[in-house]
């Protein structure tokens, strides 16, 4: 089991940034892909960025050059930094493990409840 959550989401004005953060615990040590993961229901899931155990990360190509993942392994927190916004990434974002980037299936992986992300102008 690993439980995960989410901070950091918020209201900006596009052109604006956002740092989220997600917090995992119940494993010792990491042993699984985490990745950001965003929706805005009916629209479907899209990928935003994953960051394997080599350290190796992929992106979503709506984010790719504005947004940048990381993690401290030693807080045991994964990070999104979002930058340079656009309306268009108005979505709740969610941190997840064990997910590859392009998935749509709900029961892979472990996942956040989810923190909303709202980019106005």
């Amino acid at each position: 089991q690993v439980q995960l959550v989410e901070s950091g989401g918020g209201s900006v004005q596009a052109g604006g940034s956002l740092k989220l953060s997600c917090v995992a615990s119940g494993d010792r040590y990491s042993r699984y892909s985490m990745g950001w993961f965003r929706q805005t229901p009916p629209k479907e899931r899209e990928g935003v960025a994953v960051i394997y155990t080599n350290g190796q990360t992929v992106y979503g190509d709506s984010v790719r050059g504005r947004f940048t993942i990381s993690q401290d392994n030693v807080k045991n927190t994964l990070y999104l930094q979002m930058d340079s916004l656009k309306p268009e990434d108005t979505a709740m974002y969610y941190c997840a493990a064990g997910v590859p980037l392009y998935s749509k299936r709900i029961d892979l992986g472990y996942w956040g409840q989810g923190t909303q992300v709202t980019v106005s102008s």
